[in-house]
């Protein structure tokens, strides 16, 4: 596999299609080149309308998935054959490869309520012999924001998978992956959540059917609000196809 990832923009926003992506990635750690991956979904897109700061940093990860299906019929509209790639996903076959690493390569989940992290590394231990996983969850003091990341410093994890939800996971990847510049950062949103088992993934009839996205606000009809940016995506997608 080269080193070349093929870029198409979404609402100015780049996304690479790849037919590997977990193994571009390996490819780049045992190069000892540092990447963050942006797993982009129309809710995403629209937030980064609004906020540049947020914009920039995905215009400047490594690698930027679609993780949407809005993503995807944008592509699509547009002649770029690309078939949606959830970010969960991506993270499991990263884990699934992460066992073939020597057993002193370390891990690391960040994020989520307290215990959340801590049970789904259990559970990827469980899942895939050699792996080490450590972690810590997201509700810290800024002094113990301040010796996390002193020891993560120290531990050099190869690979970090950061679960504080968008945009604060993406900003906070920015902000610190100079701790460890040879690890592979991956934002990936409410995975922990699913791997401890304190909530399910969509059924698959909702995902191969473009629902996802409703499954997710049956579980948590706190976000309404935020899939207001689905119609409104898909209307700039339209228009912007028309013109």
């Amino acid at each position: 596999m080269d080193g070349s990832r093929p870029q198409f923009s979404v609402l100015g926003l780049p996304v690479h299609i790849l037919d590997d992506y977990a193994g571009w990635l390996m490819q780049r750690l045992h190069q000892g080149l540092g990447s963050h991956v942006v797993t982009l979904n129309a809710e995403m897109a629209m937030q980064a309308e609004q906020n540049q700061a947020l914009a920039d940093v995905i215009r400047k990860a490594e690698l930027v998935i679609p993780d949407g299906s809005g993503v995807v019929l944008y592509l699509r509209l547009r002649g770029k054959p690309a078939q949606r790639y959830p970010g969960i996903e991506l993270a499991e076959s990263l884990l699934q490869q992460a066992g073939k690493l020597p057993d002193s390569e370390p891990l690391f989940f960040f994020g989520g309520s307290p215990g959340v992290a801590a049970a789904a590394a259990k559970t990827w231990q469980q899942k895939v012999n050699g792996l080490s996983i450590a972690s810590q969850h997201g509700y810290l003091s800024a002094e113990e924001e301040k010796d996390f990341r002193e020891s993560l410093k120290q531990m050099q994890p190869k690979l970090i998978f950061v679960g504080l939800g968008v945009p604060r996971q993406e900003f906070w990847i920015a902000e610190h992956r100079h701790l460890c510049p040879q690890s592979i950062w991956v934002g990936v949103g409410g995975s922990f959540d699913i791997w401890a088992g304190t909530k399910t993934r969509a059924p698959a009839w909702f995902c191969d059917n473009h629902l996802e996205w409703l499954y997710r606000l049956y579980q948590e009809p706190w976000r309404w609000r935020r899939m207001l940016a689905l119609p409104q995506f898909a209307l700039k997608a339209l228009g912007n196809f028309r013109a």
